[in-house]
C-alpha cells in the first residue's frame, strides 16, 4: 500500500473563521458512501462539515456551542447538545461516516460507534499521550493512550492507523480511518495512490 498523502487543493478561507479541515479526514474523505449522511461529532465552526458539504454529502453537526451551531446551520442538520451531560441527541440513528477530531470523552464510545451503519466509516483523530510536552491538552483524560483507537475499534476493517508526533503546531495525535462491519465491508477499500 503507498502510504504518500495526495496533493490537497488549496483550501481557500472560510467565511466563518473555520480553520482548513484536517489532512487525516481530507485524505479519507473517498471512502465516505458517495451522497452518504455524515455525521460530525464535536464540529466547532464546520470545517469537516464544509469538505463533506461540498462533496455532495447530507452532512448533520453536534456541538455544545451555539456560536457553532449557528455558523454550521446552513449546511445541513446542526444539533445543539451538550453530549457529556446530557442524553446522546441521535438515538438509534445511524451515518455512513461518522468524523470525530480533536475531541475525546470516552462514556461516549458506545455511541459513537452505534453511530456508524455496517460498512460504514468511522473517521477519528485526537491528541494522544505525550502531547502534555507541547501544552494543551495535557491531562490524561484528554489523551487517547497507545493504541486505543485499534482496541476501540477491535474486528473493524482498519483502513489507516497513526500515533505520533505532528508539526506546525508541535502536538501528538492518534488517528484511525476504519469500518464497521457489516453491509458493504466486504468489499476491498479504494486506496489513493
Amino acid at each position: 500500500m503507498n502510504r504518500s498523502t495526495p496533493a490537497l487543493a488549496p483550501t481557500l478561507p472560510d467565511p466563518h473563521g473555520a480553520q482548513a479541515p484536517s489532512s487525516w479526514i481530507t485524505r479519507f474523505a473517498h471512502l465516505a458512501r458517495p451522497q452518504g449522511q455524515v455525521l460530525d461529532i464535536a464540529c466547532g465552526l464546520g470545517r469537516h462539515m464544509r469538505l463533506f458539504h461540498a462533496q455532495n454529502h447530507r452532512v448533520v453537526g453536534i456541538d455544545q456551542a451555539q456560536a457553532a451551531i449557528d455558523a454550521v446551520a446552513s449546511l445541513g442538520q446542526a444539533i445543539q447538545a451538550d453530549i457529556e451531560n446530557g442524553p446522546w441527541p441521535l438515538p438509534g440513528q445511524q451515518f455512513d461516516t461518522v468524523v470525530v477530531t480533536n475531541y475525546l470523552w470516552r462514556p461516549l464510545w458506545s455511541q459513537i460507534l452505534d453511530s456508524v451503519k455496517p460498512g460504514g466509516l468511522l473517521l477519528y483523530e485526537t491528541f494522544a499521550q505525550g502531547n502534555e510536552a507541547f501544552g494543551k491538552p495535557s491531562r490524561a483524560d484528554f489523551l487517547l493512550a497507545p493504541g486505543e483507537l485499534l482496541k476501540v475499534c477491535k474486528g473493524w476493517t482498519i483502513v489507516a492507523y497513526e500515533h505520533g508526533q505532528l508539526r506546525q503546531p508541535e502536538r501528538v495525535v492518534q488517528r484511525i480511518a476504519a469500518i464497521k462491519p457489516g453491509a458493504d465491508s466486504a468489499h476491498p477499500v479504494l486506496l489513493q495512490a
